[in-house]
């Protein structure tokens, strides 16, 4: 675990926001991605070109209209200037945050002070909701939890949507509560005398009453923190369990929404572009941490979001959109980008040979480091364009569908669009060398006119456009963001619209059910289940109905299905919004196996196990295999058994002492591990001892 304490520095004397970016350390591309050089031209002699399939019957989800979000805080005395509102304007931000991180603790919205830090003049609540209003977006507000009170919040609710009308939906109650210093770590502000997880639920649910007494339409978020993040697995002395175990089960059924923030922390811009890889296990997880403490379904908010390298170069700016369509990928509502301004830290060189201020923010603040100095003030940085280009790949209402491709060095990310065309982001992580795609497409027929093609190069101050006659093949220069938007071919998309609000019921270990509402538009001849794979779409089941059981499945595994209809024609809908479903293991099996994290530190864990046979008849030696669901995964320690691992697989044998297990369950057997994590740690969910699958818990 690396914890980094910054003071941001911005366009006044002395403002301040103070964060910390914690995370595990993370996978580098690999050797591939070269580390120097500046921008050069495609070698004539190059490797084969990278392959990419776009899958437009594998749904992910609608972008919602709180997608493209951006962080504004009152130490900023440029958050509301014209010249501002007018970039943030044509950059289609969404939602903007308010008042800023850790200020949000600090914060006192009625007289706009915070005290022990510098409030800009003109930022105060109202010249920020006329930026909001002016540019189209929403705001999402962090109500004092620090030094504040459940009143106060509800007050400004009240002047918020009672008195101004302004109809503010999405309110979280603090920010990093998880920083106040109850594990050490102290940069937030907490006056309350129990500072603990249980105390800030707790009071969570104090807040959402009375703030939802004045306007219960109000949406109320609880502060968490992402799987192999610190202070995840962390507990303090006492404790049975961290924050999110322990926060969760509280705020289940009180909060709305739950808030996350990612700072991965790479060591270099090769290592940073490999990182939004890692969100999509890390949400997994904090999924089925919300699931296993009553709070499925929650919505998750990804309010504050930056790599911590290259901040204001175009390493960021791949890293920025890349991380953007992961996460709404992963079901997230709002991805909120740290920040508008910030200011400049420490001098140093990017990849490409740029210069990088050290600076969060995606315009300049217009300040110097010594003798260096930033682009005049409110300039935009890389990671402004990043932004800019997402709606060029898609915009609230746009489907998500499926991308992938065949290089680490390319990532893409695909949307249909509500008017039928298909957008395709395309991002070449090389610094040096131009990268040749070749464009496969399952279903969707391009009409073979002209696509539309935006480019931001390395170092350009404005985002390229023009037309390919060619939407087969793309040259994607070194270090860019390429999107092509292709036009359906006449006749090849049917009328039905997606099958609605798939939900799976009866699971087992080997079959579930799923059902949906029916499409409309026409009438379907048939209705048809398919399992996410890759970037292909595997047909489990079909229908003529309003549900489908899907049979022979995997235990302990978990799938995301689609539902699509098919017309007269033959022809398929869209696809249905996605749904996760997890078999179970045997019911009932010859063996138990309990899988138990103790503790954690952000990239490691302790775990325990423990076998117990029901059997009729005793085992003398057992071995015990499982596999570990994610890459980053590995056992770095054991104790009172031997453990080998290949890949995923890890492989348990005895000891001398606790090598038979009696018949029927007449005793049970443990040992330990010490588990290494990079990003997300998935617990293993299929055990198998001497061949036989166990009933796990």
């Amino acid at each position: 675990m690396r914890s980094v304490v910054r003071l941001p520095r911005s366009l006044t004397p002395t403002p301040w926001r103070l964060r910390v970016a914690a995370a595990a350390t993370t996978a580098v591309l690999g050797a591939a991605l070269l580390a120097g050089g500046g921008p050069a031209a495609a070698d004539a002699s190059g490797p084969a070109p990278v392959d990419v399939t776009v899958n437009a019957a594998e749904g992910q989800g609608t972008i919602p209209d709180t997608a493209y979000g951006l962080n504004s805080a009152v130490w900023d005395s440029q958050m509301n200037v014209p010249q501002v509102q007018d970039l943030l304007q044509s950059a289609q931000v969404g939602m903007l945050r308010y008042p800023g991180g850790s200020y949000g603790d600090l914060y006192h919205w009625k007289d706009n002070t915070a005290p022990g830090g510098y409030v800009a003049p003109g930022t105060d609540f109202d010249a920020f909701m006329g930026t909001v209003r002016k540019i189209g977006a929403q705001p999402i507000l962090i109500a004092n939890y620090g030094s504040g009170t459940p009143q106060e919040a509800a007050d400004w609710v009240r002047y918020a949507n009672v008195t101004q009308k302004y109809g503010a939906k999405y309110w979280e109650i603090g920010n990093e509560l998880y920083g106040n210093g109850h594990y050490g770590s102290g940069w937030e502000r907490d006056d309350h005398a129990d500072t603990s997880p249980a105390a800030y639920a707790r009071n969570v649910a104090d807040y959402a009453t009375a703030m939802k007494a004045v306007d219960p339409t109000v949406r109320i978020g609880a502060v968490l923190t992402l799987p192999g993040n610190w202070p995840d697995g962390v507990m303090a002395g006492g404790e049975s369990a961290d924050w999110n175990h322990t926060v969760i089960p509280l705020i289940a059924g009180k909060a709305d929404f739950v808030i996350v923030h990612w700072y991965p922390g790479g060591s270099d811009a090769a290592q940073m572009l490999g990182e939004p890889s890692q969100l999509t296990g890390e949400l997994a997880q904090l999924r089925d941490e919300l699931d296993a403490g009553g709070a499925a379904g929650t919505p998750i908010a990804l309010t504050e979001v930056n790599s911590n390298v290259d901040e204001d170069t175009q390493p960021d700016a791949l890293f920025g959109a890349d991380t953007y369509v992961t996460a709404l990928q992963s079901g997230v509502f709002t991805v909120d980008w740290w920040d508008t301004h910030n200011g400049p830290g420490a001098i140093s060189t990017a990849p490409d040979g740029a210069t990088d201020y050290d600076d969060y923010g995606i315009l300049s603040s217009g300040t110097c480091v010594g003798s260096v100095c930033e682009p005049p003030l409110n300039t935009p940085f890389p990671t402004y364009f990043a932004i800019s280009m997402l709606s060029r790949l898609g915009r609230p209402g746009d489907q998500l569908v499926g991308a992938g491709t065949t290089s680490p060095l390319v990532s893409a990310h695909a949307v249909h669009r509500a008017d039928g065309d298909l957008s395709v982001m395309l991002i070449n992580k090389d610094p040096a060398h131009a990268q040749q795609v070749a464009l496969h497409y399952a279903g969707f027929t391009p009409d073979g006119s002209p696509a539309a093609v935006a480019t931001f190069r390395d170092q350009a101050s404005s985002i390229e456009t023009g037309t390919t006659g060619d939407v087969t093949a793309q040259t994607l220069p070194p270090y860019s963001i390429t999107t092509v938007t292709l036009h359906p071919g006449a006749g090849t998309q049917s009328a039905l619209s997606a099958p609605g609000a798939p939900h799976v019921t009866a699971v087992t270990d080997t079959s579930a059910t799923v059902s949906w509402t029916p499409s409309a538009g026409g009438t379907p001849t048939r209705y048809e289940v398919y399992r996410q794979n890759g970037t292909t779409s595997e047909l489990l089941a079909d229908s003529t109905g309003g549900s489908a059981t899907v049979h022979n499945l995997t235990p302990g595994a978990t799938f995301t299905w689609n539902v699509l209809a098919r017309d007269s024609a033959g022809r398929l809908s869209r696809p249905s919004d996605p749904v996760t479903v997890r078999t179970g293991t045997p019911a009932h099996s010859t063996c138990q196996v309990s899988f138990q994290v103790t503790g954690g530190w952000g990239n490691g864990y302790n775990a325990n196990v423990s076998i117990t046979s029901t059997a009729p008849t005793p085992i003398t030696g057992w071995t015990l295999a499982f596999s570990f669901p994610a890459a980053g995964e590995s056992v770095s320690g054991f104790w009172n058994a031997h453990v080998t691992q290949q890949g995923r697989d890890v492989v348990a044998t005895p000891v001398d002492w606790n090598s038979t297990l009696a018949a029927n369950g007449g005793n049970s057997v443990s040992f330990g591990f010490t588990g290494a994590n990079t990003g997300a740690y998935p617990p293993p969910t299929v055990f198998t001892l001497n061949g036989t699958v166990c009933t796990t818990t």
